[in-house]
């Protein structure tokens, strides 16, 4: 018995009919796959439909495991904080640690069931040393990039250790630099084909390098991005191997965004981490790293690890994401995804290559990777991205907090959550005077679009209530001490009061007039609407109160 017999058929020429009057109805006559469609910064165009004809003909390898491996990471030396999270779901860690606090975090820790992951950078030989003396039976990977010591190692765990990888082909700064998906996996590529010559050419044989390298990439909250590049990595890394005369499936650690993480209204952090941690099981991650929601403050406390490693027992347990191998497999969108994302990832592959491979092409992949986050900057400056609490209804009661440097790490939230640090930093939080003209049915819309604009860069709004009369707004506006003004109402209200509005407002004072809308009216400096600057009209409106930047 088919499920869908009672329900009649349909095809696309039905749904483009319907989408099309749906868009006339909006002002739009356009092909709706066209006028609906978008692109990835990586040029991948999303359609708003698929179908079995959208198939690609090359399907790439699945991943033949079930589950994945919960690792936490730490950067702190704390022994108790290790044994607690590995007495609570953890099953292996990733530390970031110096090498002479290894042995003490690691006290207690049984080196042949939890493997450990190193990443000590210049000093990876001297950690590894230290790793390597805590037990035969060590397991994990000794977390060597190029040039640390990464032969050496490889050769060291290819004759002696054979649950133990020496080589990290990190993603991550290339994400972390504002790189696209795509960027992400071409340069990683590059990276793996570097250590196949390294370790090839010291005596190791195709499979045994192969079998020395474990990749690690962002998750983001774009679960199907996250997805079909987990799934193209594997396509593609299968490509190499084969060309080299391996064979062997890609290893893969999946560590949630660290660019995506807020310092601001942080708990919405634990929202994006679940879905890249989903996104990161179902694209078949080998291990998962769910970074506390609080990461970008500093070190997480006891909670914020609790949370982090509940949320992927919550997804294995309970939800039993990891029960299913390749659960996206066969979704039309998500195949043509990821044969679209590797397509794009191999040209940039290629770039790199004939640049003469990633070492030698670091000035134009920085290029590459800068061009995309300017792209990217311009797109949050015009909310085009919302971020959820900073740049889009952000908690104005929130107290002031401090983010941690972040390294290299490009945030996405910085610019705005920059303002907020400006604004707390007052010895009175900055206030813009929302001056609300005719009744609340006629300027609530827009009133709280400004407020919410403005909430974005912590100011302070004040409202004049209800009403049309120039000098009673201009009244509220001197007793109120803002200096910066801005109308909300009807177009039909501002076409009878705007300019009269303005006027009174600039007899009272205001620096500085703003209109919520597109439309032109006599003493009005400026315009706010959906798709400005916004973060143009903030710093605009902090140089304007005299709050130095």
């Amino acid at each position: 018995m088919r499920l869908a017999a009672d329900f009649p058929s349909t095809t696309r020429d039905d749904w483009r009919a319907l989408a099309l009057g749906v868009l006339r109805r909006s002002g739009v006559d356009a092909d709706p796959e066209a006028a609906l469609a978008t692109d990835t910064y990586d040029g991948v165009r999303l359609a708003p439909l698929y179908d079995a004809g959208d198939l690609p003909e090359l399907r790439g390898p699945r991943p033949a495991h079930r589950g994945w491996d919960v690792r936490q990471r730490h950067a702190v030396p704390d022994n108790e904080a290790v044994l607690a999270d590995l007495e609570n779901g953890v099953t292996s860690l990733w530390l970031a640690l110096a090498p002479r606090d290894l042995e003490r975090t690691l006290r207690g820790v049984h080196l042949d069931l939890a493997p450990v992951v190193l990443e000590a950078g210049e000093r990876t030989a001297e950690a590894a040393a230290v790793l390597l003396r805590l037990g035969a039976e060590v397991r994990g990977n000794l977390g060597a990039g190029l040039g640390d010591h990464a032969v050496a190692l490889a050769r060291r765990c290819a004759a002696e250790h054979e649950g133990l990888r020496a080589i990290v082909v990190d993603g991550l700064p290339y994400h972390d630099a504002g790189g696209a998906d795509a960027q992400e996996l071409g340069c990683t590529l590059a990276v793996g084909v570097a250590h196949l010559r390294a370790l090839t050419a010291a005596g190791l044989s195709v499979e045994q390098a192969l079998g020395q390298l474990e990749f690690r990439y962002a998750a983001t909250a774009d679960q199907f991005a996250t997805i079909a590049k987990l799934r193209a990595a594997r396509l593609l890394w299968a490509r190499v191997a084969e060309v080299c005369g391996g064979a062997g499936e890609q290893v893969q650690h999946a560590v949630t965004s660290s660019a995506m993480m807020t310092a601001r209204d942080p708990h919405v952090n634990l929202l994006r981490t679940t879905l890249a941690c989903f996104a990161a099981g179902v694209g078949g991650a080998d291990a998962v790293t769910v970074q506390p929601f609080d990461a970008a403050l500093g070190a997480p406390d006891g909670l914020a690890r609790r949370l982090a490693r509940n949320t992927q027992a919550l997804l294995l347990e309970e939800a039993s994401v990891g029960q299913v191998a390749d659960p996206a497999g066969g979704s039309w969108y998500v195949e043509r995804l990821t044969a679209e994302l590797a397509e794009r990832a191999w040209s940039w592959f290629q770039e790199i290559e004939a640049a003469g491979g990633i070492l030698a092409a670091s000035g134009l992949v920085s290029a590459r990777i800068a061009a995309t986050r300017a792209r990217r900057e311009d797109d949050i400056a015009h909310r085009r991205l919302p971020i959820t609490g900073v740049s889009e209804f952000p908690n104005t009661g929130e107290r002031p907090v401090r983010p941690s440097a972040g390294g290299r790490v490009e945030r996405y939230a910085r610019p705005y959550e920059e303002l907020r640090d400006l604004a707390d930093a007052q010895p009175e939080r900055p206030a813009v005077f929302l001056a609300t003209i005719g009744p609340v049915a006629a300027h609530t819309a827009r009133a709280a679009f400004a407020a919410n604009l403005f909430h974005a860069g912590g100011l302070r709004t004040l409202t004049s209530g209800p009403g049309t009369d120039p000098e009673a707004i201009a009244s509220a506006f001197a007793a109120s001490g803002a200096a910066v003004a801005c109308l909300c109402s009807s177009d039909q209200l501002y076409a009878e009061h705007a300019t009269a509005v303005a006027q009174a407002l600039r007899r009272a004072g205001a620096r500085k007039i703003w209109l919520a809308g597109k439309g032109t009216h006599e003493g009005v400096d400026a315009r706010l609407y959906a798709g400005c600057d916004a973060l143009e009209v903030l710093r605009t409106t902090f140089d304007d109160l005299g709050v130095a930047r």
